[in-house]
């Protein structure tokens, strides 16, 4: 058998002979000629079957090959720039071909197929090229933020899935029953991470959460993945200085590295490119000056329903998309009102109406990627907060605990891997960033 190469290295091996382990992704032929888009993975390569060139064995599969049946092909390695594939460029001139598995009729065809029948046949979906250009974006983007993270000191810690108690809002847990008692899916990490600090300085924590949300929305999943930093000796200016390095890194390194699934994906990256520090910062206040001027300029009665907004509310996709549409990158937003987060936030001096809270919007209509905030750091204002909110004062001891012993200031924020894949992407809903997403209709395969 001949060297046995990946697809995405065929570069490097012009004018040798070469064997290739996949599956069928596509076949046409006519005559004497058979071309097979072989996929292994890594890329997707055209293999040419000339019947000349091969036992009459070896035609007859080739010319008899379902869609995905598994095989082992091997011949020379050509140059040729007509040549689809990814990379394209490149083509095999088979010699020999061996079916491991010839598949049965494989029900994703190229017509088109409604999204509930691709959602589930999610586990043969993922083969195609898109969904694999996707995924492995994703997969450098959670690389991207281990390595940012790794190199700036952050070590990384696991916090609980079970929980006794809301990390955020009461409203969208889900409850396990734990030996008679009731816990939750973790909603954040945030909370084990604040402890965390106190041992090591910097830390984060990266893995799925939950949030039992009824919505349908194209931004939401119910179990997702999220990076939680958490900073000792952090304040609110700093953090957004963080935040902004840390997102660029991310989109830079996908442009760097994942060019070819980013042309699959047809992304247009020019808007990618300007992701660059330091990324406008505008208040809460002032936020809602700009989308009252947006609103009273439209001439679309719907826009300008959708835009109306009380102070004290939080922002929806229609105001976050209008406020990103203002800037060429995203852009931060900061001191929102105290009522519409969490409860652990630091007051504003002089405005405890408002607390040191800040959302990264990204451009493009994807919202928000990152939220985060200075923490309280004195434990009398903090358990003040904790009865306000009506939580449960015993299943937050340990937590005011660490204002007793050592407290500093100190600030983190949590980016939603899903949404922040779909902005990279340029696609349209989270669902297809996530290999077997769970959505509020979703939870097979």
């Amino acid at each position: 058998m001949a060297n046995i190469i990946r697809i995405e290295d065929i570069a490097h091996h012009v004018g040798e002979e070469v064997t290739i382990q996949g599956w069928l992704y596509n076949r046409t032929g006519k005559g004497k000629l058979v071309f097979l888009q072989v996929r292994d993975g890594s890329g997707i390569v055209q293999a040419v079957v000339f019947r000349p060139n091969v036992s009459p064995e070896v035609f007859e599969a080739a010319d008899h090959l379902s869609q995905e049946s598994s095989l082992v092909v091997s011949g020379q390695v050509r140059a040729d720039a007509r040549a689809p594939g990814i990379p394209g460029g490149y083509e095999l001139d088979v010699r020999d071909l061996r079916v491991i598995q010839q598949a049965a009729d494989y029900p994703i065809t190229p017509k088109e197929h409604g999204i509930e029948f691709l959602m589930d046949h999610r586990h043969l979906w993922i083969r195609s090229r898109k969904q694999w250009a996707l995924l492995r974006i994703r997969a450098t983007v959670m690389r991207a933020i281990r390595d940012w993270l790794d190199s700036h000191g952050y070590l990384e810690v696991t916090t609980p899935i079970l929980t006794p108690a809301a990390g955020e809002g009461t409203t969208t847990l889900f409850e396990v029953d734990y030996f008679g008692e009731p816990v939750y899916l973790a909603q954040t990490g945030q909370l084990y991470n604040e402890a965390t600090i106190y041992a090591f300085g910097k830390v984060y924590c990266f893995g799925p959460t939950f949030r039992a949300e009824k919505s349908k929305t194209r931004r939401h999943l119910t179990e997702f993945w999220m990076v939680e930093p958490e900073i000792a000796f952090c304040d609110l200016e700093q953090l957004m200085e963080i935040e902004e390095q840390f997102v660029t890194y991310i989109v830079q390194t996908v442009l760097e590295k994942r060019q070819l699934e980013l042309a699959v994906l047809e992304r247009d990256t020019s808007a990618l490119e300007r992701v660059q520090p330091p990324f406008p910062r505008i208040s809460y206040d002032e936020a809602l000056e700009r989308l009252a001027a947006i609103r009273a300029a439209t001439t679309d009665p719907e826009l300008k329903e959708l835009l109306a907004l009380e102070w004290g509310n939080d922002f929806g996709s229609p105001h976050e998309t209008e406020l990103a549409k203002q800037f060429d990158r995203p852009v931060f937003v900061y001191g929102y009102p105290t009522k519409c987060k969490a409860f652990y936030m630091e007051p504003w001096p002089g405005r405890p109406e408002v607390c040191k809270s800040v959302d990264l919007l990204a451009p493009e209509g994807y919202g928000e990627i990152t939220g985060g905030s200075e923490r309280i750091s004195d434990p009398d204002l903090l358990l003040q907060r904790i009865r306000q909110e009506g939580l449960p004062e015993e299943a937050f001891r340990w937590y005011i605990d660490l204002r007793r012993y050592g407290s500093v200031p100190h600030s983190g924020f949590g980016l939603g891997l899903e949404r922040t894949v779909a902005w990279i992407a340029g696609i349209h809903h989270v669902r297809e960033t996530q290999p077997f997403p769970r959505t509020l209709g979703q939870v097979y395969p």
